[in-house]
């Protein structure tokens, strides 16, 4: 399998392999969805909280009296049917944190890759090289590529500060290391924008 090579200016200047092992896989869609609903849940932070009869304040004493008033009996002004009253089975503080399982975490990774890869969603640069934290110049290698409109992630080998900076400011484009990238990250763009260096990386980590 190969894709096509584009430089800084968007002329194609040949093609790379892609390794069959990541990008030839068939996507198990049903392993994606349960990765999805993992990942996502793990993001929550289970913090909504809301107080019970016996953690409001006040309705210390008897409003009235049990008998001889008309009207209803009451023993507490903090009842939850009363205006200002305690919550019935509210939410508390929780986790939503749960396990998932390293061989289908990377099932669904490899499945993610392959989907963008068959689907012709990735593009390769040999590489990108800004010289200076400027985001319009990097605007200007995304739209030389014809994908202003398109939800970008940038994934190149290692940490590049420039590139971060210049890409954070930019409506759509996301930047990740390629080494740390996960299947959610790779499904929530619409085109994966490698650069050479990027993708020898994810071929060597990821291959074995």
């Amino acid at each position: 399998m190969e894709a096509k090579l584009y430089n800084q200016d968007g002329a194609e200047v040949g093609t790379v392999s892609l390794s069959e092992q990541i990008f030839g896989v068939r996507p198990n869609t049903h392993i994606l969805h349960q990765y999805v609903v993992n990942y996502l849940a793990n993001q929550r932070q289970g913090t909504s909280s809301a107080k019970g009869r016996s953690e409001v304040s006040g309705g210390g004493t008897k409003p009235w009296r049990q008998k001889g008033t008309g009207r209803a009996r009451a023993g507490s002004i903090r009842s939850p049917l009363w205006r200002g009253g305690g919550i019935v089975f509210g939410p508390q503080p929780r986790s939503y944190y749960s396990k998932f399982p390293k061989r289908m975490k990377r099932l669904a990774l490899l499945s993610a890759l392959s989907s963008k890869a068959q689907d012709q969603h990735l593009v390769v640069l040999d590489k990108i090289e800004l010289g200076e934290i400027k985001t319009k110049k990097l605007a200007g290698i995304i739209g030389k590529l014809g994908l202003e409109e398109k939800k970008c992630l940038i994934l190149h080998e290692g940490q590049d500060e420039h590139l971060v900076l210049s890409s954070r400011n930019i409506p759509k484009v996301s930047y990740s290391r390629a080494p740390l990238i996960n299947a959610y990250d790779i499904l929530n763009a619409d085109v994966l924008v490698f650069t050479k260096a990027g993708l020898d990386k994810v071929q060597e980590v990821f291959a074995s």
